[in-house]
This record gives structure tokens, sequence and C-alpha cells, in this order.
């Protein structure tokens, strides 16, 4: 029998972009950098992120702020649709509305977004192979955020629709070997001051 051991998965929503979402902006910068300060006590052995600019910069930014943890580009860990439901799924008293939002995106971000979220479950996700504990960030976007945190409540696939993540909010699950995957932390931005808390959220959203 393979040996296994327990996994932590940190998840950060990448830091504030531009309107053109092709940089961030001076306050996603700050927060990227103090959510990078935050991590220096965690033992993270990777940063993984997704390939888009918004994601690159602040996995970059996370990662000067630490001590040689490398970083890795990855597509699983990118932004796009990672389920598309069925009405009947769905309740009934808002399946309409969910679904018009779903049909708002690309063709190609539907189409391959199922797929490149199969991938991030099996790449992030479960007991880490061998007998160390593994602790790994990965800085990605809103929707996979919300498809990971579904995943280790079991909940029905549709659901990832509906969780927020705040911009270098911090969400922590743990895989252990035997034991259901337990999320210890979601959407903490208690290394934010309050000038940069809660972007990323429409404001009838903030708390």
């Amino acid at each position: 029998m393979t040996d296994t051991a327990t996994r932590y998965l940190y998840l950060a929503r990448h830091g504030e972009a531009s309107p053109d979402e092709t940089s961030l902006t001076e306050h996603g910068c700050r927060q990227a950098v103090l959510l990078g300060e935050r991590l220096r006590a965690a033992p993270l052995s990777a940063i993984h992120h997704g390939p888009l600019p918004r994601a690159a910069q602040t996995a970059r930014l996370i990662g000067e702020q630490l001590d040689g943890v490398p970083l890795r580009q990855s597509e699983a860990a990118g932004d796009y649709l990672p389920y598309l439901p069925r009405k009947q799924e769905l309740p009934p008293d808002s399946a309409d509305s969910l679904l018009g939002f779903l049909a708002r995106f690309p063709a190609d971000e539907r189409e391959r977004g199922p797929e490149l979220a199969r991938e991030a479950l099996a790449q992030f996700t479960g007991p880490a192979p061998g007998r160390q504990p593994r602790h790994e960030l990965v800085v990605t976007h809103n929707f996979l955020i919300g498809w990971l945190v579904r995943a280790a409540h079991d909940a029905p696939e549709w659901r990832w629709m509906g969780l927020n993540h705040c911009n270098a909010a911090l969400t922590v699950i743990r895989y252990a070997p035997g034991r259901p995957s337990s999320v210890l932390c979601y959407n903490d931005m208690r290394h934010l001051p309050a000038e940069l808390r809660w972007t990323g959220f429409p404001p009838e959203l903030h708390i």
C-alpha cells in the first residue's frame, strides 16, 4: 500500500486587477505582498498559479516575500467554468438565473472548463504521496476556489456557484489520510487592512 501524508492546500484569489485585467492595481500589488508576508510561517513547498497575468503577478509578489519557494504555472489553476449543470439539477426558483449567468461566457470557456476542473481535483486535492505533510499554495480565480471548496464538502457539483472569494483572501483545506477533507478557513482577510478588504465583491455583499 502506498504511503500518504496530509496535504494542506492553501487557496488565494489573485489581487485586485486593473479594469482590462492585464495587471494588478496598486491595491492588488499591496494585497499580494501582505498575503506573502502572512504565509512566511507556512512551510510551503510550491506556489502554483494560473496563466493569466493577474494570477501570475500575484504569485510572483507572494513568492518574493518567501524564501525560495518555486513558482509553477498550471492551466488547471486558471480561470474557467468548472461545471455546467443541467436545469433539472438546479433549484427551481433560481435555475433560469443561474443558467443565464453561465450562458454569458464564451463557448470555449464552457467547453474546456470541466476537463480542467477534473485536472485540478487530481493535481491539487487529496492526501499527498509519501510520508511528509505537504503544504502548497494555488493562486487562482474565484470559480476554481468555489469548485475546490464544494468538492471538499462533497456538495453537488453545481454548488461551486454562490461561493465568492475576495482578492488575496486565504482559504485552507486539509486532506488527511483516512479522514474527510476539512476546510480550515475560508475567505480569510485578516492580513489585509480595512481599505484592502472585500475587493472583488459587489458592494451589496460587503460585511
